[in-house]
């Protein structure tokens, strides 16, 4: 048991247990194409949190790219035209 686990129970604080930390990890697992598209099912902690971190990274540089994407459209459309309102109706 780590010192920090032992720590935590001797103070009181509750804490995870191990088998719920599993069952997130493989619930996590499910959510992570990188991770789910595997044939192999053994897959550690470790690596299925790396992956989500990196999912997460990936996620967001796709909404940068869609939102300057999105500043470039509409800066290219007047304002009171049916293109932007239309964009404006997306947004909402």
């Amino acid at each position: 048991m780590s010192s920090r686990r032992s720590r935590s129970r001797q103070s009181g604080v509750s804490r995870i247990s191990d088998d719920q930390i599993a069952d997130l990890v493989s619930k996590l697992q499910l959510l992570i194409p990188e991770i789910r598209n595997r044939r192999s099912d053994k897959v550690t902690a470790t690596k299925v949190l790396q992956e989500t971190c990196n999912y997460i990274r990936s996620l967001h540089r796709e909404v940068e790219d869609l939102s300057e994407r999105l500043s470039v459209l509409l800066d290219s459309t007047e304002s009171d035209s049916a293109q932007a309102a239309i964009i404006r109706s997306l947004l909402m």
